[in-house]
């Protein structure tokens, strides 16, 4: 995978949307936990109603989920519900595991905090997604221990899963070098152990016995809330990410970028693969 690097710098405003949303979500949750405690469910619904709608556990679920999606990188694997035997390249290790580390500081050339993981099963195809995570994540991590007076920041984590036999695998890159906007990198392998071949979405929501025009409807209504966000903040003189609801990459056979967690499948949009921002749009089915 190229990795390019625009110069032109923009305001990350997911940052101050999810923050916002994210405290906003908590509040809410610790009111209605300790409402529900005190009150009584029932009761609880009728205090909640307003206007004739209410704040569903669902919203609340969906939210926390949304607002928690930062804090699933653990540089870990985590498995469950496994029926197949796996052929691991070393039987001493576990089948996704940090394969490099380094967090080195050396003031004004670089911070790093690198945990690159290595996909431990022996199929070619596996081992073309170890060659693309090598060359994306640890050739920059060379890169930046050669460059000199950068004030580069660089972390790498990820997370993996194991479950049904579907291996998913999730890796997130910061990089910010001297002036430049920071940028968000995250790419994703999906894996069916049982019938050793990639999974795609459409798959993995069929596998789910989800409507794949349903998922396309949720993901255009996100896309398009993101973009009514982007254009209030434009009008008040920001340089903001814009999205087009109606591009084709947001369709289900162009989306790559999907990780698979306790029965939900995270589907992500990260812009900044090909440019440099931070931003990127989160759907959860």
């Amino acid at each position: 995978m190229n990795v390019t690097l625009p110069k032109k710098e923009k305001l990350n405003a997911r940052d101050i949307i999810v923050y916002t949303i994210s405290i906003i979500v908590c509040i809410i949750a610790i009111v209605v936990i300790g409402l529900s405690y005190y009150f009584g469910s029932d009761e609880l619904d009728r205090l909640i109603t307003i206007g004739g709608s209410s704040l569903t556990q669902e919203d609340i679920d969906y939210q926390l989920l949304l607002s928690n999606f930062d804090n699933i990188f653990q540089n870990q694997v985590e498995e469950s519900n496994m029926t197949v035997e796996i052929k691991k390249v070393d039987e001493n290790q576990p089948v996704v595991y940090t394969y490099y580390t380094n967090n080195e500081v050396e003031k004004d050339n670089y911070e790093l905090n690198l945990n690159i993981p290595y996909i431990n099963i022996d199929n070619d195809t596996i081992k073309s997604f170890n060659d693309t995570i090598k060359k994306t994540f640890e050739a920059k991590a060379e890169n930046t221990l050669q460059t000199k007076n950068q004030n580069i920041i660089y972390s790498v984590q990820y997370q993996a899963t194991m479950q049904n036999d579907i291996l998913s695998l999730i890796i997130k890159a910061t990089l910010k070098q001297n002036t430049d906007a920071q940028r968000v990198i995250m790419q994703t392998y999906n894996y069916d152990l049982k019938n050793n071949k990639e999974i795609s979405l459409e798959e993995m929501l069929n596998y789910k016995n989800l409507n794949v025009e349903g998922v396309e409807d949720r993901i255009k209504e996100e896309i398009t809330t993101q973009q009514k966000r982007v254009n209030d903040l434009k009008s008040l003189g920001y340089d903001i990410f814009e999205r087009n609801p109606d591009n084709d990459m947001y369709k289900v056979e162009n989306t790559k970028t999907f990780f698979v967690k306790d029965g939900n499948i995270y589907i992500i949009y990260p812009y900044g693969n090909d440019g440099l921002t931070s931003e990127y749009d989160l759907v959860i089915v």
